[in-house]
Formats: C-alpha cells, structure tokens, sequence
C-alpha cells in the first residue's frame, strides 16, 4: 500500500539520484542509510521516518523539501488499489484520494467504495462546491437536504455539496464510485 508522501518521496529520492548518476551503495555510503532501506524508499516500499528523511536529506545536500514536494512529472499511473484508503469504516465504506487538490490541480478525485447496505455520510465541502459522482457498478442513492437521487451504473450525478450529504449502497454487493470536487463556475 502507499499514500501521496511515500510516492512523492519515492519519486523524487529516485530522480535526484539517477539525475547525479549515483548507485544506492554510494547514496548509502554518504547518508549512513542501508542500501536496502533506500531500495525499498525508492520502489515506494517503506515509510522513512522523518530521521531517515533527515540523513537522506544531508547526505545528499538537499532540502527535506524536495523529498517531500510533488514530483515534477509530465505523466504519472496511480493505482487506485494500492492507495491506503484516506478515510473508512470497516463493513461501511472505504475513501480514497485519488487526485488531491493543489495549487496546480483545482479539483479533487475520489475512490469511494461502499459496502452491502453501508451508509456514507460526508460534510459539506465549501461553498460554490460542485461534486460529479459516477457509479462504476451497482446503484447509489444520494441525498441531501434536498435532493434523493438514485444512480445506476455508467451514470454521472452532478449535485452542490456545500451541505451534508449521504450516500446509501442500495444493492447486496460493494459499490464502486468516483467522485470529482469542483469549484462551481460564477
């Protein structure tokens, strides 16, 4: 399993050593970090604590930062799967963040999956929030305030979410959704 910070660590600790054509054995030898710990940092295997974090960071007479900060990348594959879930409920739902938002991304992408005749409720996101949910398989009924609305497999649902808002699994097998957050256009 892996989360955004391991990815961005892996990604960036992998650029920044082929980019000064170093072997893991010399990034070992300068940063007292086992070779096996960095292999497994690189394949996005581990969680360096932030004292490894620290070693890597001098050893290579860089800023913990540029470990840290999103890799600057044309094209990336995430696998959903692999995501640890960002919130969940065992026998309800699981959620997980595919596309966080950034300051170069304006929307938000998430994995929910709910369970047979599990219940999802959300807070609201912001004001102006508009939220596009796609049922990949099975049925959904969403509500709010206002609005109860059932939705099918290979259907998209746009609804405001500056409100609370709940999603009910309405079949007898796990639902698999997408959900996309946007700032509604004025």
């Amino acid at each position: 399993m892996t989360d955004y910070l391991s990815q961005n660590i892996s990604m960036n600790f992998s650029r920044i050593r082929t980019s000064r054509g170093m072997s893991l054995d010399a990034v070992s030898e300068q940063t007292g970090v086992s070779k096996s710990m960095l292999h497994q940092i690189e394949k996005g295997e581990a969680n360096p604590s932030i004292s490894v974090l620290g070693k890597i960071a001098s050893g290579m007479r860089i800023e913990i930062g540029e470990l840290l900060a999103k890799p600057p990348v044309d094209s990336y594959l995430i696998k959903i799967p692999e995501l640890l879930p960002t919130k969940e409920i065992a026998g309800q739902y699981e959620i997980r963040t595919c596309l966080p938002y950034e300051d170069n991304r304006t929307f938000e992408l998430y994995r929910i999956d709910i369970e047979a005749g599990g219940v999802y409720v959300s807070g609201g996101h912001g004001e102006g929030t508009v939220e596009y949910l796609a049922v990949m398989d099975g049925r959904v009924l969403v509500e709010t305030d206002d609005i109860k609305q059932e939705i099918e497999q290979d259907e998209i649902f746009m609804f405001r979410t500056d409100h609370s808002h709940k999603y009910i699994n309405l079949g007898n097998q796990k639902v698999h959704c997408l959900c996309v957050f946007l700032p509604e256009k004025k």
